[in-house]
């Protein structure tokens, strides 16, 4: 991409929104997007070629802080519910219609909800790298909540979101560590480690997201819900999506190769047209 991109280029802005202020981003045109970020993630988590991508495919893409964090005021917590009302209540002051809800890791469990609670407001449903809700056929692992609680260097990065095993998925981590440091100007506030290391818990979870009213609503709802996970997933493996196969009407399942946690950051290009792909199959 060129230095030019839309991501790099891109102001922060504010919205009021019940006594707190949300930080937010918005480039593009066309299908509005609204990506709800990951554990430890701000507006700048996102990978910029994954962004380009999703505009080059035809979104409008929103990418926000939550409620004390980043650039955002507020009350911080990372419950899913409190997410998802800063993702409802982004849409409903912006005045964005109808939108793809996206969400990677802790926010497709925000996602989730949206969908739930807020279905008028949802076309479709692209859930990254995430967890159903319900009981789990395997668990996360524990060396995620070991370098979930600490300052992440590079071998980090790798492990979390790549596949270390693997020489091409270490390449293409490196290439998107580049991409994340490109934008010097206007930076969100890294979360604290502390804080969000005491909002974790010691190990892995089972479930990890115990909401039976998210999954009654996966069951009967007719909005079109994408995970698009990894092979390795070391936080949530795709293989509790695929133990619902057949459960969830309207699911459809990418399982990206030789990656972890990110899978849009070792495949951008592909993730924003698979992703197209599917909206433009099912268009509402």
């Amino acid at each position: 991409m060129t230095s030019v991109s839309p991501i790099h280029s891109a102001k922060t802005q504010f919205v009021e929104v019940e006594g707190r202020r949300l930080a937010y981003r918005k480039f593009g045109s066309g299908t509005p997007l609204v990506l709800c970020v990951r554990f430890r993630g701000t507006m700048d988590a996102w990978d910029p070629l994954f962004l380009d991508s999703l505009v080059e495919q035809g979104f409008e893409v929103t990418v926000f802080d939550y409620s004390g964090l980043g650039q955002s005021t507020g009350e911080r917590t990372y419950h899913p519910v409190s997410l998802a009302k800063d993702a409802i209540d982004l849409i409903t002051a912006l005045q964005l219609g109808k939108v793809v809800i996206g969400g990677w890791s802790v926010g497709g469990m925000a996602a989730q909800i949206v969908l739930t609670q807020a279905p008028q407001l949802v076309s479709h449903a692209v859930l990254i790298a995430t967890t159903p809700p319900g009981p789990l056929v395997k668990p996360g692992e524990q060396v995620f909540y070991t370098m979930a609680k600490r300052e992440n260097d590079f071998e980090d990065f790798v492990t979390l979101f790549f596949e270390p095993a693997s020489q091409a998925s270490r390449a293409a981590a490196e290439q998107s560590a580049r991409r994340l440091a490109e934008r010097k100007d206007d930076l969100s506030p890294a979360v604290p480690v502390d804080w969000a290391a005491a909002q974790l818990g010691d190990g892995p979870k089972n479930p990890v997201f115990p909401v039976d009213a998210v999954l009654q609503t996966l069951k009967s709802t007719s909005i079109p819900v994408l995970h698009l996970g990894a092979d390795h997933d070391i936080v949530f493996p795709v293989e509790n999506w695929y133990a619902l196969n057949g459960q969830l009407p309207t699911l459809h399942i990418v399982t990206l190769p030789r990656t972890g946690h990110g899978p849009h950051h070792e495949y951008p290009q592909a993730a924003a047209r698979h992703i197209a792909a599917f909206v433009g199959l099912h268009a509402r």
